[in-house]
C-alpha cells in the first residue's frame, strides 16, 4: 500500500509534464499543417 503513495504523485506529475509539452507544440504550430508533409513526397519537382 505504500508504494500506492509514491506512485499516484509520479503519475500525476508525468501527467502534467506531457499536458504542459502538448500545450507548447500547439502553440508553436507544431500540428498546424498535417497533410501537406505526407503529400509533399509525392509530388514531382
Amino acid at each position: 500500500m505504500d508504494i500506492v503513495i509514491v506512485l499516484i504523485p509520479i503519475a500525476l506529475a508525468l501527467g502534467a509534464v506531457f499536458a504542459v509539452l502538448f500545450a507548447i507544440a500547439a502553440r508553436s504550430g507544431q500540428f498546424e499543417d498535417l497533410d501537406d508533409p505526407a503529400t509533399r513526397m509525392l509530388q514531382e519537382d
